[in-house]
């Protein structure tokens, strides 16, 4: 048996669940503070905002469900690729337990948002590096997903060059790389980052279902 379908037996329904169930908290989130701006201010900030504790439980969510990926890939896998992710995901989980300060404070930071924001960081230049080194294998495993794991990988090392260039610019002095009545763009370019690394996960998880789950070949 190889180490392609022997990862654990738990299935892979729990770990995309707890994806699914992150991302709609943080669609709640943003629903419910409708005074924020999604545009220039960065999704963290909503912790101190209308039902901002649901944001520390997504991140758990995505946490763990990271971890469960980490698990399911096995010994096998490249060693770089699993510390990367092991970074992603440690950064995420480290996030949801300290949280972010309220608008405004991005000169003078609390040590929560210090802790948080280097978190944070660590954990967004992890993930499209691990997406880097582990798409051959992940591919490998199901063919068929090759092309959307590409995607999902071009998108996620894209937008966080992106997101590095506004963090750089707002915390040296800015924001002024903005559009119109936004200051920045930053909260955008945030969105866009998760919304890549959240479906990549979700996709890398689904490569690795074994082929006894319910009769289905990952490599079909």
């Amino acid at each position: 048996m190889t180490a392609t379908n022997t990862a654990p037996a738990a299935g892979v329904w729990a770990p995309l669940m707890l994806i699914g169930t992150g991302a709609l908290a943080m669609a709640v989130v943003e629903m419910r503070n409708p005074g924020y701006d999604l545009v220039s201010e960065t999704l963290s900030r909503y912790v101190n905002g209308t039902a901002g504790r649901l944001l520390p439980a997504a991140l758990l969510a995505v946490g763990v469900a990271s971890a469960a990926l980490a698990v399911r890939l096995g010994a096998g896998t490249r060693r770089s690729g699993r510390a990367a992710l092991a970074v992603w995901t440690g950064g995420v989980l480290v996030a949801a337990l300290f949280p972010a300060d309220p608008p405004g404070h991005w000169s003078s930071p609390s040590l929560s948002e210090l802790v948080h924001g280097n978190a944070a960081f660590l954990a967004f230049a992890a993930l499209p590096t691990a997406a880097v080194l582990l798409r051959e294998t992940l591919a490998a495993r199901r063919p068929g997903l090759r092309t959307a794991l590409s995607a999902l990988t071009v998108a996620s090392v894209v937008a966080t060059a992106a997101l590095a260039v506004f963090l750089v610019d707002v915390m040296d002095g800015g924001p002024s790389l903005g559009l119109g009545g936004a200051p920045t763009l930053v909260g955008l370019v945030e969105r866009l980052v998760l919304a890549a690394d959240l479906g990549w996960i979700a996709l890398a998880l689904t490569a690795t279902r074994p082929r006894d789950e319910h009769g289905w070949d990952p490599r079909a």
